[in-house]
């Protein structure tokens, strides 16, 4: 089928190749045959420093064990004090802190 575009000139569809084959064997399980690649990648300098900093930063813990037990401890004993203009004050300076959306 050929598709017409705005211009008068027609489209021909394009048509891919796999380099997959499924073949039945006798015990009728499809067994999947492709062809052998020899890829091959290179990382830059930042890339790697970029990965090394990812790794290191995941293997140290973020999570201060004490302080959220201590804020479980007050949450169950029901004394744990909510202050609302910290809270505002500090949802304010994370929106300062977002990159702005001029495109609205």
């Amino acid at each position: 089928m050929t598709i017409e575009s705005i211009t008068g000139r027609t489209n021909t569809p394009l048509t891919t190749k796999t380099s997959q084959k499924t073949e039945i064997d006798s015990g009728k399980q499809a067994s999947v045959k492709s062809a052998e690649k020899n890829d091959s990648i290179a990382i830059t300098a930042m890339a790697q420093e970029i990965k090394r900093a990812f790794e290191s930063s995941s293997s140290v813990s973020t999570v201060n064990v004490d302080r959220v037990a201590a804020v479980k401890q007050a949450l169950a004993g029901g004394n744990y004090q909510i202050n609302a203009e910290r809270i505002a004050e500090k949802m304010i300076q994370f929106e300062k802190q977002m990159p702005q959306d001029n495109g609205k």
